[in-house]
């Protein structure tokens, strides 16, 4: 049992380490390259999330197709990834929905998160304002 629990810790500190280093490379790169181009565009927070699924492909095809140790799998793609972008978790959902034959979840998955992620954002921003 104390070994399970080892265990568990030992994948929540991979996870912590790789979000700590996921959050500050995203906050870094995003603030960067928002400075150097003209407002209108959020170019820094696009570049982030095309990046954040280069590196989820690159990733998840390394850890999956070696046979690498398990924290690897909770350090870069949960941890860093997850904490530089979650755009590219659902990037690869989708991916592997649609691979997999299941056109129809991809589809509603990808319509879904942005009509369903907007009317939230904007339900937030109205109820918000109501306080």
């Amino acid at each position: 049992m104390a070994r399970r629990e080892g265990g568990r810790l030992n994948r929540y500190v991979m996870i912590a380490l790789g979000g700590a280093l996921g959050a500050i490379a995203r906050y870094q790169l995003a603030a960067m390259i928002q400075a150097r181009v003209p407002v209108g565009f959020p170019w820094g927070t696009f570049v982030v999330n095309v990046t954040g699924c280069l590196v989820m492909g690159v990733a998840t095809t390394l850890l999956t197709d070696r046979l690498v140790h398990p924290n690897w799998r909770f350090l870069i793609p949960i941890g860093f990834i997850g904490a530089y972008t979650t755009f590219s978790t659902f990037e690869l959902e989708t991916f592997r929905a649609v691979t997999d034959g299941a056109w129809l979840v991809g589809g509603l998955n990808v319509a879904g998160s942005v009509l369903a992620g907007y009317v939230a954002l904007w339900l937030g921003v109205a109820l918000t304002r109501l306080i």
